[in-house]
């Protein structure tokens, strides 16, 4: 039988991270004179936390790690998530020697798994198979494999990208900020925003100052920058960046301050 789960039914764990912030100590390495030990000793001040990410000169958001541990995502998930290059990844094996005893979990949501469609088998004959069939269908031919000897390195080239994986990932605040913009979106899978949002409900609990206006761009911009894709249930409510410049445009326009540079980039020889 498969071990099947649906979507939203991920685990995160927060491993490491949150407790003693480091962002503040950083920060005030490229602006104090004082000795090293005084800056080190510096009581934690959430104001200048706070600084940097108004600022946006977030550099010093580097020196915050925080470690999740994850599991019951499918390998669909696992294929975007390490899109993100600021990370580090340690992912459990797929082709090491379990002597049949990998568990072939898969996690789907609930429509791929019901659906049924009219198959051609290759003796010619017509089946109905679901979603679900398929997946068991995998399993039992990976499983004979096994039993046959063939190594599970060669076996897992037909596993489908349903089955689940477990990994640790490690980000810094600067990193997660920019992922939880892109991954907690209503554009992005239904599957890693789920991943994404439990992630920063870990973060936010944990360093409540690191990600206090932490999530999907439209949060931590005031606008969606995705004009063109920006996602049926945000049109109208969220203002895109058009409508957003226009907004500031008029502005400008009806308080006489309207300057070109300000839209149109710099000025020859500003660069």
């Amino acid at each position: 039988m498969l071990d099947e789960r649906f979507i939203g039914d991920g685990k995160v764990l927060l491993l490491a991270g949150g407790g003693k912030i480091f962002t503040d100590i950083a920060a005030r390495f490229v602006r104090s004179e004082r000795e090293l030990e005084d800056i080190a000793a510096s009581p934690y001040s959430r104001d200048i936390v706070r600084n940097i990410l108004t600022s946006g000169h977030r550099a010093a958001l580097e020196f915050d790690w925080f470690l999740f541990g994850v599991e019951g995502y499918s390998r669909v998930t696992e294929v975007q998530l390490v899109r993100k290059r600021h990370a580090s990844y340690l992912i459990k094996s797929g082709r090491a020697e379990l002597k049949g005893k990998r568990r072939f979990s898969v996690a789907w949501p609930r429509s791929v798994a019901d659906f049924s469609a009219e198959v051609t088998l290759p003796d010619g004959r017509a089946a109905r198979i679901s979603g679900r069939d398929l997946a068991d269908l995998s399993r039992q031919w990976y499983e004979a494999g096994l039993a046959e000897g063939l190594p599970e390195e060669d076996l897992r080239y037909l596993k489908p990208q349903a089955t689940t994986f477990k990994a640790i990932i490690g980000m810094n605040a600067h990193a997660l900020l920019d992922w939880f913009a892109i991954r907690c979106c209503r554009n992005a899978q239904a599957e890693i925003r789920d991943l994404a949002w439990k992630m920063l409900r870990l973060c936010r609990k944990a360093a409540p100052d690191l990600f206090e206006g932490a999530g999907p761009s439209c949060v931590q911009l005031g606008y969606c920058p995705e004009n063109a894709r920006q996602n049926a249930a945000c049109r109208g409510r969220i203002l895109t960046k058009e409508e957003a410049l226009g907004i500031l445009r008029q502005r400008e326009r009806t308080a006489g301050l309207a300057d070109p540079a300000v839209f149109n980039g710099p000025r020859a020889g500003e660069a």
